[in-house]
């Protein structure tokens, strides 16, 4: 039997040196411009300098345009001075043209004037009378300014002579009152016509209360068409007056300020100020003057409706004591 193991050869029996194994890649530094990457490089910069060029040529066109901006503002403005320059000189001649022209009018003025005598003619006498007349009508117009709505009044100051309601609605009157003040009251209506003063009360509470049932009956009247004014010369005066209609109205500190239903004043002039606002407005102002207030301003006497309490000897007494 053949031996079937076959014995190496030579070169079988040499050691086989191993297989070399890949050594690890060492990691290698990028080209500093990778091949392939430089046209895109070239391209970038290029758009970068053809920005830059634009910004530059826009920066030197703006500024052109502000050395031209400046010019003209510059001229403008000289323009302009030189212009006003010649008016005020041209006004300063026209004054002193007028003021002379005026002293020499002046000069010649008579100091003295010549009597004028006048002689009456019986045309005189006639329009007199007719004055007269007319006079004498407005009476009687004044004191029917409330007699179409007298039935309300008259409702009205009768219910004052009742039990209080205390629970009334705010601007209702929540006290009672007697019969002279009621009589005070339906004398200034359909004597006065609304328009006059009229005896205080005795003090400011009562005058106070005498106001708010007038505030009451007014309001019926006009509804929301009117606001009220009370002029007192001192914070303390105004306070009383204040305290007084709350409690005798139902009223709260929201009711009283210049949009409000009750306005207070310290100064005649700035209650006439208001009131004519009112009047502009298609408003009636109802002014109550405060006992204190010895004298009632003219312009005060043009409104329809006004209320001065006159002090008596008592009372101006005391008022001068406080002052």
């Amino acid at each position: 039997m053949q031996d079937t193991c076959a014995m190496p050869d030579d070169t079988d029996l040499t050691p086989q040196e191993p297989a070399p194994q890949e050594a690890d890649p060492q990691p290698q530094e990028p080209d500093p411009q990778p091949q392939g990457h430089g046209p895109l490089i070239q391209l970038a910069l290029t758009e970068l300098q053809e920005r830059r060029d634009a910004l530059q040529q826009e920066i030197e066109t703006l500024t052109q345009r502000k050395q031209q901006l400046e010019t003209e503002m510059a001229a403008s403005f000289a323009g302009q001075s030189d212009a006003i320059a010649r008016r005020v000189k041209g006004f300063q001649e026209y004054l002193s043209g007028a003021l002379q022209g005026l002293a020499q009018s002046v000069e010649t003025l008579e100091l003295v004037a010549q009597p004028v005598v006048v002689h009456p003619s019986p045309l005189d006498a006639q329009a007199a009378a007719a004055d007269q007349a007319a006079s004498a009508g407005a009476t009687p117009a004044l004191a029917d300014t409330f007699r179409p709505d007298e039935e309300l009044i008259r409702a009205n100051l009768k219910r004052f002579l009742e039990q209080p309601d205390f629970y009334a609605d705010p601007w209702k009157l929540r006290r009672s009152m007697d019969a002279a003040d009621t009589s005070v009251l339906e004398d200034w209506f359909f004597n006065q016509g609304g328009r006059g003063a009229q005896p205080s009360r005795g003090n400011r509470p009562r005058n106070v209360l005498l106001a708010a049932a007038l505030i009451a009956v007014i309001g019926e009247l006009y509804g929301d068409q009117f606001q009220t004014l009370v002029l007192a010369g001192q914070p303390e005066r105004l306070g009383d007056w204040r305290r007084g209609l709350q409690d005798a109205l139902g009223l709260g500190r929201e009711d009283f300020g210049p949009n409000s239903g009750i306005v207070l004043f310290e100064r005649g002039d700035a209650l006439v100020e208001r009131a004519d606002r009112l009047e502009e407005r298609g408003e009636v102002p109802l002014i109550l003057i405060d006992a204190s207030e010895q004298v009632v301003d003219i312009p005060v006497l043009q409104f329809p409706l006004w209320l001065a309490f006159a002090a008596g000897p008592g009372e101006t007494d005391d008022i001068d004591d406080l002052l």
